[in-house]
Order: C-alpha cells, then structure tokens, then sequence
C-alpha cells in the first residue's frame, strides 16, 4: 500500500514539474499587447516624426493595423537592422514588421508569415545603353554596396561586382565610367534614375529585376496559433485594401518612390524566387 502512495505522489509530483507549454497567442491576449519591432530610423517603413518624435512610417501603420485585426493594443520597439531576427526568435517582441526579406539563414531562426509584398533588387544603365534585360550585362561591371543582397544579386547574374561603401559611390561609378550599371533596391533606383536626369548623364531601369526577395513578418519559431492568427489578418487586410491604402500613403504613385504593390498576400511556396541564403 505504502509503495502504490509513493509511486502515485512521484507521478504527481513528475506532473506538476512538467512546464506547461508556452502559447505565445494566450500570453498576448492576456496583457492585450501586440509588441511589434519595427526600424529605427529607415524612412518610409518607420522612422521618428521630426515635430512629433512619434514613430511614424508604412511598417509602423502596418502594425497598428495588424493590431487591430487582432484585437490588441499596439506597441511599436524600434529596432536595429541586425536586431529584427533575434529579438524576435528570444520573445521580446511579438512579430518583427521591418521590410523582413525571406532567406534561408533567417528562416532557420524564425517562423514567416505569408509574404504580403516582394521587394526587388533593380539594375540601372546609362538611358543611352541597348540593355534591355540583366541577361545583356552578363560578364559586365555592375556596381553595388559591399555586402548586400545587390551584390549578391550581381554574381547571381553573372555579371562582375564593382563595390563601394555607400549606393552613392556605385551611382557615380556608373556615371563616371567605372561601371556599365548599378543595382539597388528599387525605391533607391527610383531616387537616383530621377536624380539623372535632373543632373548628370540620364539613366534608366531595366524593368527584369535582378533578384525578388518575398516580405513577411517575422514570428517565433513553434509559436503556431500565433502564425495563424497573423496569417489571418494579413488576408484580410489584403482583401479590404488596407495593404495598398497604406502602400500608397508611403510609396505609392503620389510618393517620390513611386512605387505600385501588385501583388497580394501569398504562400511563399507560390512565390517563383531564387532563396538567398
């Protein structure tokens, strides 16, 4: 009798040592906080407002949003470039919403959404070049920032890097000779085509990007229900247009980007991309 007490007061005891499983979701709707890590200072995606010293920018206001959906309260954490994965993954923020390109590395790390934009990586030349695609530049100089995926995207190419500190420097490359093109993100490629043609010698951009990079929020690793109920909102942003509304308020037609969103939120396995490391 005494051993059958013993062996059921040690399972007991084995049970309530057992940690209970953490749901990310459940701890969210109890403190009825959405903490959302954003840029620090990278205008248009989140940046402070000069007058008001308020976060402002498309992630900041894709945030409020999703946090509405969800049925929380915002909390927006700027954050470093380098810190948008790993503050995520540790849990000190909910969800990372800082123009997060998809890569092999980060996915190893931390869990995406579905992607709800695909960011590019464009090539400019000189308005006067007979390129018509990344293809005619093969085994040609291109210039881009050291480090980036536009360089990345330029031995992709098969094209020969050119690289500088600064996407400044490589622009000058191109005008001063040094190079037959320069690959940037596209609002970047945008700014400096328009750029030439206001001074120097005018430029274009080849309409085939170099490289896509799908955009998606970051979340923690396992934390499924979570995932979900993102994923959720995002379709549901997406269908009633809250996506392109905030799209065009920061980089649409009426911006000095520029820039149209055609695509919608979708599967990554539906994306035809080249994965970056």
């Amino acid at each position: 009798m005494l051993s059958k007490t013993f062996t059921t007061l040690l399972a007991a005891g084995t049970l309530l040592a057992t940690p209970a499983l953490a749901d990310q979701w459940a701890d969210m709707q109890a403190s009825k906080q959405l903490k959302c890590g954003t840029f620090a200072d990278v205008p248009p995606f989140a940046a402070p407002d000069p007058k008001t010293r308020q976060m402002v920018g498309f992630d900041v206001d894709m945030c409020d949003a999703l946090a509405k959906h969800l049925g929380l309260t915002p909390v927006v954490t700027p954050l470093s470039v380098e810190a948008r994965v790993p503050e995520v993954q540790m849990g000190r923020v909910d969800v990372t919403i800082a123009n997060l390109a998809y890569t092999t590395s980060r996915a190893n790390q931390i869990a995406f959404s579905d992607p709800y934009y695909v960011a590019k990586e464009m090539l400019a030349v000189k308005a006067s070049s007979d390129a018509t695609t990344p293809e005619d530049l093969k085994g040609k100089r291109l210039s881009a920032a050291k480090g980036s995926t536009s360089e990345l995207s330029i031995n992709l190419n098969g094209s020969e890097p050119v690289t500088f500190q600064d996407t400044g420097s490589a622009y000058m490359a191109v005008q001063q000779n040094k190079s037959q093109g320069i690959v940037a993100n596209t609002m970047t490629i945008t700014k400096l085509v328009n750029q030439s043609k206001m001074s120097g010698t005018p430029m274009k951009m080849i309409a085939t990007p170099m490289l896509l990079e799908p955009v998606a929020i970051g979340l923690k690793k396992g934390e499924d229900t979570l995932r979900t109920r993102v994923n959720e909102a995002l379709y549901a942003m997406d269908k009633d247009g809250e996506i392109n509304t905030l799209w065009n308020k920061w980089l649409g037609p009426d911006t000095e980007f520029k820039l149209t969103r055609d695509e919608k939120v979708q599967p990554i396995g539906d994306i035809k991309f080249t994965p970056i490391p």
